[in-house]
């Protein structure tokens, strides 16, 4: 079963709050909303769960180590999200030959490819 997307007007402070939060979430501004969506079904679904700490520790602000157990499902999951993000736009060889170095890797094989620096 294929699902599509629905039309939905949102209200602008909420656009806005995730197009501010694309900057550091690396996201979308729909997946940003619909990220927030799945967070607040959760939420809702759980109310001793707290949203202020969840959002304190994935600020940097607060300590993993005194959520309760699903505020810290909520956040290594958060985690997870944003790592796939982050590993997804790694692109070493650009990075490498931008700097003008030369670089190395091991194919499956255990074959070593060396790619020189192009000037």
């Amino acid at each position: 079963m294929t699902r599509t997307s629905q039309p939905t007007r949102l209200p602008a402070d909420v656009y806005e709050s995730a197009l501010a939060a694309t900057l550091v979430t690396s996201r979308t501004v729909p997946q940003q909303i619909a990220h927030w969506a799945r967070i607040g079904r959760e939420l809702e679904m759980s109310p001793a769960v707290n949203h202020r700490q969840i959002a304190s520790v994935l600020a940097g602000a607060g300590s993993y180590d005194e959520l309760g157990e699903q505020e810290q499902a909520i956040v290594r999951e958060e985690w997870a999200e944003r790592m796939v993000a982050l590993r997804g736009e790694l692109n070493y060889a650009a990075r490498f030959a931008a700097a003008g170095e030369s670089y190395s890797e091991v194919e499956d094989d255990g074959k070593l490819i060396v790619h020189p620096a192009r000037d």
